[in-house]
């Protein structure tokens, strides 16, 4: 199991037969009679194998001197936990139990020959049907042998997780195949012997394929005089082993080949199928049919159908039709073994919502050369169980059989790709062993300067996987051990880079980090309840959302447009669970749809926010910050009004003309909603947008070399002018020599106008050439207060 999981078959389990089972052997009745104070009961004496004989106080009716049965004894245990102890029944010491099949965690499907009420007669089982190819499922009855041999659970049953690019694994065959390759043994397969010789069947059925793309290949075997009934004990052993539940000889034959070759087959009532003929062909609309579950399915033109010259008799690879069912009335069969195409299969499978075990594996595409054999094996076990007389040949429909597969084999190259010295040999030996034939070719063109001579590996049939040289490579990694194969660095001019998106995001996780804000994961997809949660209008063109084709819920129903119903979200878990400090970041992506109607635009946003130890200016200030770290210039802030935001607490963030998003306070309706009795505040800004505004790379500025002039001034204003509106007049009238500007004060009251307010300014002065005089400073002053009265009526307060 260990070395399978390293070669790519993983073990996941493996589970002991009637592991379940403790202190339960075969024990022979060596006398009976009747309880001496119950009517009901019998007092039996058994020959369990111990050095005495154990007296068994049991109900049931079936039980006879000479019965060989299974024994409880005392302190044994049965599946599903229970203990049996000795005890006294009605006065009598009973020294265990007499077991019947449901005790031991058997069915009717799995001993039709046991009683439905009674105990289970071991020696009542032994049909002997002729010697079982499997020996561990037909063990003789030993008297003190553990019960386990006795009913054939004493074998080990390995489940393997297959990857979906190998379905010839999905077999024993397949699994013996890598098996002997990841033991370094030799796999060896039977060919199917079966001796017929009752007739040609190609004169009982025609087979025709209307549409080779969706059938490759269609193999038909017959059989006749047909005995149905149940399977001997070692095929109903193994089947249900192998998590399947025997029928009849018939059908588990079919379930055992698909065991076997992983090639599903299907047993057909050939009574049933008029005019002696199978078409496979594509199905009619309107067209209908009862499958094996009992269920009425409407068929579509795009699905592929078994039919005979009437109507549809089977779902190609998903399921048989109930008119062609086999039953005990049945004496004539005909076995499919046919090739599938996978997607049609599966689309066919998922439309009618019906997968099985035979969709599951026409899905993962199988290989059409073993039809013929699988059909052959279901015809050797025909003659084996003697429950039918075989018709001579096959009819095999193969349109257009596969060509070979030929991949170049350069040993140096997979030495260079794996980093392992494996010499030639041992490379053709793990090809081999992975079933590749590997031949040297002549090379034809004398012109040519390579060698003369070059590898070919010729790929079998059942390994669709192998398409290109590096899958050659990892053949022999697999098979020489990944374990084994050395650590080397890896050798390259290239290295791997951020882009400057992924730059950009990992800059703002870390600026925003380091404003103590913690880093929240949101879903893309959320409900219209959401957009409601943050007060977006019923109009709002965001509201337009990506809808998912198959949500998990409605609140899972849209891609969101907005990243602001995750941050409320996240901050109303954490005011319910009562956290007095909150400040959450995300870098999040939201999807819109295109005007156009071309594919939806993805885009990156940072949404921050939180409540608590936060006011307006503190998120003021960490998207300044944030802004400044990307080096984007020019930016300028204006009040704003905003589904979800408070209507005066609210900014819009610009830059270039353009806009980089919003932040303020949310709308106390809104943090009501959230349960919050504090204010609660929130910053949305659009990643692109800032990356579009932002200065290439950052550029060196030396210490300035000469002092600066500082001048205090206070400004005279209207009450309703903002500072942004008059920083920006200041700087742009200030001249080349001003180098800062800054307010410092803000008054309104005595000595200040009605309707005016003072905004009082530090202004920094300096040239980069010499030491500036008092005089320069002074007309730089008077001229920039002359083009404010001038533009903008502000004057300088007396």
């Amino acid at each position: 199991a260990e070395r399978m999981t390293m070669t790519g078959s993983k073990t996941e389990t493996v589970a002991h037969l009637g592991a379940d089972i403790e202190n339960v052997v075969a024990g022979r009745v060596t006398g009976i009679e009747k309880h001496p104070d119950a009517d009901k009961l019998f007092v039996c004496t058994v020959d369990a194998g111990q050095e005495a004989p154990v007296t068994i106080v049991t109900g049931a009716p079936n039980v006879t001197a000479g019965a060989v049965v299974p024994v409880a004894l005392n302190g044994s245990v049965l599946p599903g936990g229970k203990t049996i102890k000795a005890g006294k029944l009605r006065g009598v010491l009973s020294e265990g139990m007499l077991c019947s099949h449901q005790e031991l965690g058997l069915t009717l499907a799995d001993e039709p020959l046991a009683c439905e009420d009674g105990i289970l007669i071991l020696s009542d089982l032994d049909e002997n049907p002729g010697s079982s190819p499997f020996p561990v499922f037909h063990a003789p009855f030993v008297t003190g042998a553990p019960i386990q041999e006795a009913l054939g659970l004493s074998d080990a049953v390995l489940d393997f997780e297959i990857t979906n690019n190998r379905p010839d694994c999905l077999s024993v065959r397949g699994l013996a195949r890598e098996a002997a390759a990841s033991l370094g043994m030799e796999a060896c397969f039977p060919i199917p012997e079966v001796k017929a010789g009752h007739g040609p069947a190609e004169d009982e059925v025609r087979v025709s394929i209307e549409d080779p793309a969706l059938c490759a290949r269609y193999t038909a075997r017959m059989v006749k005089n047909v005995k149905v009934g149940p399977s001997p004990r070692w095929l109903r052993r193994l089947l249900r082993a192998s998590g399947l539940r025997p029928i009849n000889n018939i059908v588990d034959i079919t379930n055992y080949v698909l065991l076997e070759y992983g090639q599903p087959l299907h047993a057909f009532d050939f009574s049933c199928v008029r005019g002696g003929e199978i078409v496979v062909r594509r199905a009619r609309p309107g067209e209908t049919l009862e499958t094996l579950d009992g269920q009425s399915r409407t068929l579509t033109a795009d699905m592929l159908v078994i039919a005979d010259s009437a109507r549809p008799v089977a779902v190609a690879g998903v399921m048989g039709g109930a008119n062609s069912e086999i039953t005990e009335h049945t004496r004539t069969v005909l076995f499919e073994s046919a090739n599938f195409n996978g997607p049609s299969v599966r689309k066919t499978a998922q439309a009618l919502n019906m997968r099985t075990d035979a969709s599951g594996l026409f899905e993962k595409g199988l290989d059409a050369a073993m039809t013929l054999e699988a059909a052959n094996r279901a015809c050797e076990l025909v003659e084996l169980l003697a429950c039918g007389e075989v018709l001579d040949g096959e009819v095999d429909a193969y349109p257009a059989p596969p060509k070979p597969v030929w991949l170049p084999f350069e040993p140096r190259r997979i030495r260079a790709h794996l980093g392992a010295e494996l010499s030639d040999a041992e490379q053709v030996k793990y090809l081999q062993a992975a079933g590749c034939l590997v031949h040297v070719r002549s090379n034809p063109d004398p012109r040519d300067p390579g060698p003369s001579e070059y590898l070919e590996a010729e790929i079998p049939s059942w390994r669709a996987d192998l398409r290109i040289w590096e899958d050659l490579s990892e053949e022999v990694a697999r098979l020489y051990g990944y374990d084994r194969i050395p650590s080397t660095l890896t050798v390259s001019r290239s290295t791997g880079r951020l882009t400057a998106a992924q730059k950009a995001r990992a800059a703002a996780k870390t600026l925003l980090r380091s404003f103590g804000y913690d880093e929240m994961l949101t879903y893309s997809f959320i409900g219209q309840s959401d957009y409601d949660l943050i007060g977006m209008p019923e109009d709002h063109p965001l509201r337009r959302s990506l809808k998912i084709l198959n949500p998990l819920g409605e609140e899972t129903s849209v891609m969101r447009t907005t990243a602001l119903p995750g941050l409320a979200r996240s901050l109303q878990r954490n005011l319910a669970a009562r956290n007095a400090e909150v400040r959450l970041f995300e870098v999040a992506a939201t999807y819109h749809l295109s005007e156009e109607g071309g594919l939806p635009e993805e885009r990156d946003n940072l949404l921050f926010g939180g409540y608590g130890d936060m006011d307006f200016f503190t998120l003021k200030g960490h998207a300044e910050a944030l802004l400044e770290g990307f080096r984007v210039g020019g930016v300028s802030y204006t009040a704003a009004s905003r589904f979800a935001f408070h209507p005066g607490r609210c900014a819009e963030v610009t830059a270039g003309g353009a806009s980089l998003g919003v932040f303020g306070q949310l709308h106390p309706k809104v943090a009501a909603a959230l349960g919050a009795s504090v204010p609660v505040f929130a910053c949305e800004l659009r990643l692109d947008a800032i990356l579009a505004q932002a200065a290439p790379e950052s550029k060196y500025a030396p210490l300035p070399r000469f002092p600066a002039v500082t001048r205090d001034l206070a400004l005279l204003a209207d009450e309703g002018l903002t500072h942004a509106a008059l920083l920006g007049a200041i700087r742009q009238y200030g001249g080349k020599l001003l180098a800062d500007c800054a307010l410092f004060d803000v008054y309104q009251g005595g000595g200040v106008p009605a309707g005016k307010k003072s905004m009082a300014y530090a202004l920094t002065y300096r040239a980069p050439d010499r030491t500036l005089t008092d005089e320069e400073v002074d007309r730089a002053v008077q001229k920039l207060l002359r083009q404010l009265e001038k533009e903008t009526g502000i004057v300088l307060r007396q």
